[in-house]
């Protein structure tokens, strides 16, 4: 585990079914905005990066539940990168709730992909020199 951070959010009404618990269709949500925050922290912004050309459409999505989220939980997501970027950029998430308890486990592959051509590409340079500076956060 390379970078790691940490993205809080509350568990909405709307994200839960009749019993209260989250809809699993929720948690790919989950993921993306940690993801998007991961980046930001690194001083990427995902916006200015589709902007730029470059797309990062999700290639493989897993997920293993292990306790139930429910609604009004304030739920933490820590992602981590697993290894340095290629064509292919790989994020390992935990989600806990306010109790510290971990509900879920999940990793998601995405790949850089030229916007014009649909054609992968190698992570851009101005990624990999923030990814490989030393940070905190």
């Amino acid at each position: 585990m390379l970078i790691n951070s940490e993205t809080k959010l509350n568990v909405r009404y709307s994200e839960t079914d009749q019993m209260g618990i989250v809809h699993h269709g929720n948690y790919a949500q989950y993921l993306e905005l940690a993801r998007i925050d991961w980046l930001s922290r690194l001083g990427i912004s995902y916006k200015s990066m589709e902007e730029n050309g470059i797309m990062l459409p999700v290639f493989t999505l897993d997920l293993k539940f292990k306790k139930s989220a429910f609604f009004d939980d304030e739920l933490t997501v820590k992602t981590s990168l697993r290894k340095i970027p290629t064509v292919r950029i790989v994020f390992d998430y935990e989600i806990f709730n306010q109790h510290h308890e971990l509900l879920t486990i999940a990793s998601t592959t995405l790949v850089f992909v030229d916007g014009e051509t649909r054609k992968p590409i190698q992570c851009p340079p101005y990624l990999l020199k923030k990814i490989k500076k030393p940070l905190t956060f």
